[in-house]
Formats: C-alpha cells, sequence, structure tokens
C-alpha cells in the first residue's frame, strides 16, 4: 500500500537549521532564533490537513515514509519510519525526528536527517525566502511470499 501527499512553504531570513534531533515545518509565518529546528514557514499544510489516505498508511508500524525536500535546484530525500502510535491532529506543524518519541505533531521517526544534518546549500536557499515543496511518500512492504 502506498499515497502521496504535497505541501509548500518557505524560507525564512532567521532559518538556522542546527537542530541535532528534529526538523520541522510549520504553518506559522514568524520564527525568532529559537526555533532552531524549524526549516519551513508559512506551509500550507500541519499534520491535521495531510490526505485522509496519507495519515491511516503512515499511521502503522510497517510504514516507511520517504520525504523530498526541494529548494531552487536543491533536493534532499530523507527515509523516516510510521507509527501506529501517531494521532496527525496538529493543526499548524510537522516534526520529523531522529528518535521514536511520537506526539500530534510527529509526521516521521528514525529520520536518517535531522535539521542539523540538512545540506548547507538548501539551507541557505531557504534563508533566502525561497519556495519549497516537500513531497511526502509513504508505503507499507508487501507481506513477504509464504514458502511454497
Amino acid at each position: 500500500m502506498k499515497a502521496r501527499d504535497v505541501l509548500r512553504c518557505r524560507g525564512h531570513p532567521l532559518v538556522q537549521g542546527l537542530h541535532k534531533t528534529t526538523f520541522e515545518v510549520t504553518r506559522d509565518c514568524e520564527l525568532t532564533l529559537s526555533g532552531d529546528c524549524i526549516i519551513g514557514v508559512c506551509a500550507d499544510k500541519g499534520a491535521a490537513d495531510l490526505d485522509d489516505t496519507f495519515k491511516r498508511v503512515l499511521a502503522d508500524d510497517r510504514a516507511n515514509l520517504t520525504t523530498r525536500l526541494r529548494v531552487a535546484g536543491e533536493s534532499i530525500e530523507i527515509r523516516s519510519r510510521g507509527s501506529s502510535r501517531f494521532s496527525l491532529d496538529h493543526p499548524t506543524d510537522l516534526v520529523w525526528r531522529r528518535s521514536g518519541f511520537v506526539c500530534g505533531r510527529t509526521v516521521g521517526i528514525y529520520s536518517d536527517y535531522v535539521a542539523r544534518t540538512i545540506p548547507r546549500p538548501l539551507i541557505d536557499r531557504l534563508r533566502h525566502g525561497d519556495e519549497m515543496v516537500v513531497e511526502l511518500t509513504v508505503e507499507i512492504p508487501d507481506a513477504a511470499p509464504s514458502p511454497s
């Protein structure tokens, strides 16, 4: 089973991309220096706004999430896991985490990238306020075929 969703946001002059354990995209349009995990603002969706089919597939312990961030010719692909513990009900935020911590904002756990490890050319484009497209693809692998 596979599902997809896309959201758009933009950067901000105060994007730092320094957080060691998460990165975040938010519907909020303001950013302060304390938000060192936030890489995108003014998003057109929060976790609660994601497609219902997408949320249903992501809320499975077998789910594999691929997130592609695209900004002005720069892109990165991030691998994360879904979870049956996801509520995906936060109205403004989406958070990807290196750990297994889950709350209403969590869209990916055990992510292979966090704010600090996102390539600096992409972060630099976000500091210029460029638009970012966030493509989310979730897949539950087919069960292994039974032996004959």
